[in-house]
C-alpha cells in the first residue's frame, strides 16, 4: 500500500530516464531445443501486433517446423544476411535494415550466434544491445546451457553432451527487462522429437539424441529452474531492501553455519552444505574470534576456508565483541536474511549453563524468526567424528522369480489401468494455466485423442474463452443447498462418457456442500482410477506444505489446499512462468479480473513483492520435484546431491497454534530425506476441553493427510513430558528432532522449567531443529 506515493531517489530517476531512452529486452529461456521458444516468441509477436504494436521478425530459425511456420502468420520478415562458413549456411541480423525500418519490436531467434568476420559487431548479442540503444525493443530466445558459466556445469551434469559454439554473458538474464521460462517436462520433448516436431540445430546434431536422454533433459530443466530462481531471488532482495523490509522473505533459504577453529568445524560445514543443497539455498559460514590464533587454530582455519570454497559457500571471520557471541550471531543472521542457523550441540551441564550461560539458549531468546539447527554430537555415542556415509537407501528389489500374490497382481493391474495426471502450476492467478491447458487440449484433439472439458473456470477472460475451440464440454451437475441452486463438476457423467483425457481446472477447489467429496482432487482420483487421464491446474500457494511460507510472504492464510501426495503422484508437472511486471500489466488491462477489482488486487495479493516471492517459490518447488523424479534415473547427477542413510524424523507438538507449522515442516524435511516421520503429542492433563480436542483432531488429520504417523502419549506429571518424548525418540531411533520455540518467558522457564532446554540437553546425539515462530516477528 502507498508505493505510488513514495518519492523516487535521484538514482531511480536517472535509471527511469535511461529506461525511457532504450528499448525493452525480453528473453524466452528454455532448458534445451524443443521447448517451444521460437513458437512462443512468434505467438507473442502476433499478440502484440493484434494490440497495435509494430512488430517485425529479424531472425527466425527452424522455420521448417509446421507449428512454427503457422505462427509466423502475417508478421513482416526482414531478410537476414546469408554467409558461408566451412560449407555451412549461416545468417546474421541485418541490423541496418531493421534500423531503417524502425519497428517498435523485433523478434530475434537464437541469441547465441557469432557473426561473419567482416560484421560491424562480433555477435548477435552485441547486435541486440545496439538495437536496444536505438529504442527498438527485442524479444529473443536462449537455452540455459548457452549462458557463460552455466555451460561448464551443464556439460559436467550431462556427461559431456553439451557442446556450444557461442555463449552469452552469465548476467544476460539480469540485463533483461523480462525473462520468461518455458518449463517443459522431458516426456513432452521426447514426444515432440518422436513426432518430428523438433529439428535440431546444426550445432546440436552432433549431440543428437544423447543430449535428449530423459535424465539429461531433467538435469537441464532443473538447472534452468534453479538458475532463474536465483535471479528472481536477487530481484526480491533488491525490492525488499528498497522498501525497508527486514528478515527473510519466506521464498528461499539461506543457511548460516557458525564455527570455531576446532576439529568439528568441517563436520558443521558439511552438514550445512547438505542442508543448503537439499533446500536449494545459499551457504554462509562465519567465525567470531577475539584473540590471536594458536598454531593449531591457524591450521583449522586454513582447512575450513578451503572447505567452504570447495562447497561453494561464503566465509567470513569477524572480531568478537566482549563475549557477545550470541548477540553477534543473531545480528549477522538478521542482516544477511538467514533462515536457519547451524551450530554444534552444547557440551555444558545444566549447572554450567546456569553459571556461565548458554550460547544456544541466548540465541533462542534473542530471535524468534530464525530456525536453529543443532548438529548431533555423535562422537560420544558412536565413537566417531565424521558424518555417516552419504548414501541413498536403495529400494528393495523384487525377486523376478517370485510369483505375485493375487492381491499384488490386482494392484499391478490397477496401476496399468489408471489414467495419467498432468498438472500446470503457476505462481498466481492469471499466469495462463487454463489458457495453456486448453491450447494443449486442442493440439491433442487434432491428433485424434478423445478429450473433453470436465470443469473449466474462464473467469470471463476473453483469451481463455477463445481457446475452447471445438472441445466438448461435460455439463455441470446442479445441487440444491439452503434453497440455492449451485453448480459443480459432474464426476459421474465424466466417467460414464469415458473419454481418454478430461480437463479439470482448479485442483484445489472446495466442492459444493452435499457433493460426494469435500475437495475436487478427490473427484480427480476417482476419474484417474476409472482409467481416464486428467490435465489440471493449480497455483503454488495451494500446496499444503507451503501454507506457512505463503502466509509469511503474503500475509494471507490460504484455506483451499492440495495435499502434497496428490502432486507427487502426477505423471507430469509443468510450470507456467511469467514475470510479475507482465502479470500486473495483464491485470491493469482487465485480462484477469473485472476492472472494479483491479486496484484492490494490485494493492493486496498482487503487489510486486508478493509476486516476485511466489514466482521464486514456484520455480524452486518445481525444481525440487524434478530433482526427486531424477532419482528414478541417476541420483548422482541431480543438483542437490544425496542425503544420509536411514533418517527418522520426530516432530514434537503441543496444542498451540504453531503445531500445524511444525507438522508441515516435518513433512517437507522427511520427504526430501526419504525418511519415516512421526508426529507426537504428550497429554499431561485430564480431560481436554472442547477447543483442545478440536486442535488435537486437526493436527492428527493433518499428519495423516501429509503421510506421517501420529502418536499420542500420556503422563500425569507435566515435568515428565520431556522424559516421555526422549524415551519415544530413542525407541524409534530418531535422527532428527523438530520442535517449536519456547512460549515461556525467561522467568517462567526458571520457575516451571523449559521442555525445549531440557530436551536439548537429553538428545545431543540427535540433530535438533528449533523452528522459528514467524508469528512473533
Amino acid at each position: 500500500m502507498g508505493e505510488q506515493f513514495k518519492r523516487k531517489s535521484p538514482e531511480e530517476i536517472l535509471q527511469s530516464i535511461y529506461q525511457m531512452q532504450r528499448g525493452r529486452l525480453k528473453i524466452i529461456l528454455g532448458a534445451v531445443s524443443g521447448t517451444g521458444k521460437t513458437y512462443h516468441m512468434l505467438m507473442e509477436g502476433n499478440n502484440l501486433k493484434k494490440n497495435g504494436i509494430d512488430v517485425v521478425i529479424g531472425m527466425i530459425s527452424a522455420s521448417e517446423r509446421p507449428k512454427t511456420t503457422e505462427q509466423i502468420g502475417c508478421l513482416e520478415i526482414i531478410p537476414s544476411i546469408k554467409w558461408i562458413e566451412n560449407g555451412k549456411e549461416k545468417y546474421d541480423l541485418d541490423v541496418d535494415a531493421i534500423i531503417a525500418r524502425n519497428p517498435e519490436v523485433v523478434l530475434v531467434d537464437v541469441l547465441t550466434h557469432r557473426n561473419r568476420p567482416v560484421a560491424p559487431r562480433p555477435t548477435r548479442f552485441d547486435d541486440i544491445q545496439y538495437l536496444l540503444k536505438k529504442k527498438i525493443s527485442v524479444i529473443t530466445t536462449v537455452n540455459i546451457y548457452e549462458l557463460e558459466g552455466i555451460r561448464g556445469i551443464a556439460d559436467k551434469l550431462t556427461g559431456g553432451k553439451v557442446k556450444v559454439g557461442c555463449t552469452v554473458p552469465e548476467d544476460t538474464l539480469a540485463l533483461a527487462d523480462e525473462v520468461k521460462l518455458l518449463d517443459v517436462p522431458p516426456e513432452v520433448i521426447l514426444n515432440r522429437l518422436q513426432e518430428g516436431e523438433i529439428d535440431l540445430q546444426n550445432e546440436e546434431k552432433g549431440k543428437g539424441v544423447n543430449l535428449l536422454h530423459p535424465s539429461n533433459l531433467a538435469v537441464l530443466r532443473e538447472l534452468a529452474l534453479r538458475f532463474l530462481a536465483g535471479e528472481v531471488n536477487d530481484t526480491l532482495d533488491d525490492y525488499r531492501e528498497k522498501h525497508g523490509m527486514i528478515g527473510p522473505s519466506g521464498a528461499s533459504e539461506r543457511i548460516l553455519v557458525t564455527v570455531q577453529y576446532h576439529w568439528n568445524g568441517s563436520i558443521l560445514i558439511r552438514r550445512g552444505q547438505q542442508i543448503a543443497k537439499r533446500l536449494g539455498g545459499d551457504l554462509l559460514v562465519v567465525c567470531f574470534a577475539n584473540k590471536e590464533l594458536s598454531k593449531n587454530e591457524l591450521t583449522f582455519k586454513r582447512s575450513i576456508m578451503k572447505l567452504v570454497e570447495k562447497v561453494g559457500g561464503e566465509f567470513e571471520e569477524l572480531p568478537l565483541e566482549q563475549d557477545e557471541v550470541a548477540y553477534q550471531i543473531v545480528q549477522y543472521a538478521t542482516k544477511h536474511k538467514v533462515t536457519r542457523i547451524v551450530m554444534g550441540q552444547s557440551k555444558q551441564t545444566r549447572w554450567e549453563e546456569i553459571v556461565y550461560g548458554s550460547i544456544i539458549n541466548e540465541i533462542l531468546r534473542k530471535t524468534k524468526n530464525i530456525d536453529i539447527f543443532m548438529v548431533a554430537d555423535r562422537a560420544e555415542i558412536a565413537g566417531e567424528r565424521v558424518l555417516p556415509a552419504k548414501q541413498i537407501k536403495k529400494e528393495k528389489e523384487m525377486d523376478p522369480y517370485r510369483r505375485l500374490t493375487p492381491q499384488e497382481l490386482v494392484n499391478e493391474m490397477n496401476k496399468l489401468k489408471r489414467g495419467t495426471l498432468k498438472v500446470y502450476i503457476g505462481a498466481a492467478p492469471g499466469v495462463g494455466k487454463t489458457y495453456t491447458m486448453l491450447r494443449e487440449a486442442n493440439e491433442l484433439k487434432k491428433k485424434g485423442i478423445d478429450i473433453v472439458i470436465g470443469l473449466l473456470e474462464t473467469h470471463g477472460r476473453k483469451e481463455t474463452i477463445e481457446q475452447i475451440g471445438n472441445l466438448d464440454i461435460i455439463p455441470r451437475k446442479i445441487l440444491s443447498y439452503k434453497g440455492t441452486k449451485l453448480e459443480d463438476m459432474d464426476t459421474e457423467a465424466i466417467i460414464r462418457r469415458n473419454p481418454e483425457v478430461v480437463l479439470v481446472d482448479e485442483l484445489a477447489h472446495t466442492n459444493v456442500p452435499g457433493s460426494k467429496y469435500h475437495k475436487r482432487y478427490s473427484d480427480v482420483e476417482d476419474i484417474l482410477d476409472a482409467g481416464i487421464s486428467v490435465i489440471s491446474t493449480m497455483n503454488i500457494q495451494h500446496l499444503e506444505s507451503l501454507n506457512d511460507s505463503v502466509e509469511q510472504i503474503t500475509g494471507v492464510r490460504v484455506r483451499e489446499t492440495v495435499p502434497d501426495h496428490i502432486l507427487r503422484k502426477a505423471d507430469e508437472i509443468e510450470l507456467i512462468d511469467i514475470s510479475p511486471k507482465a502479470l500486473q500489466e495483464r491485470m491493469r488491462e482487465g485480462r484477469i479480473y473485472a476492472s472494479v477489482k483491479v486496484e484492490q488486487a494490485l494493492n493486496n495479493f498482487f503487489t510486486t513483492g508478493n509476486l516476485i516471492a511466489l514466482r521464486e517459490l514456484a520455480l524452486r518447488e518445481v525444481a525440487d520435484d524434478v530433482d526427486e523424479r531424477l532419482e528414478a534415473w541417476e541420483r548422482k547427477r541431480a543438483l542437490r546431491g544425496p542425503w544420509r542413510q536411514e533418517e527418522v524424523i520426530f516432530v514434537c507438538t503441543n496444542l498451540r497454534p504453531d503445531s500445524e507449522r511444525l507438522i508441515r515442516r516435518g513433512f517437507r524435511i522427511a520427504y526430501r530425506l526419504k525418511a519415516t516421520w512421526y508426529v507426537s503429542y504428550v497429554k499431561d492433563h485430564h480431560p481436554l476441553n472442547e477447543e483442545e480436542e478440536q486442535v488435537l483432531n486437526k493436527i492428527h488429520k493433518l499428519t495423516e493427510r501429509l503421510g506421517g504417523l501420529f502418536e499420542m502419549y500420556e503422563t500425569k506429571n507435566r515435568r515428565n513430558v520431556f522424559k516421555k518424548l526422549v524415551s519415544e525418540m530413542n525407541e524409534k531411533k530418531a535422527t532428527q528432532v523438530i520442535i517449536g520455540q519456547s512460549a515461556r518467558t525467561r522467568l517462567e522457564e526458571i520457575i516451571k522449567g523449559s521442555v525445549l532446554q531440557r530436551l536439548l540437553r537429553e538428545v545431543r546425539h540427535m540433530d535438533v531443529l528449533v523452528v522459528a515462530d514467524q508469528q512473533k516477528q
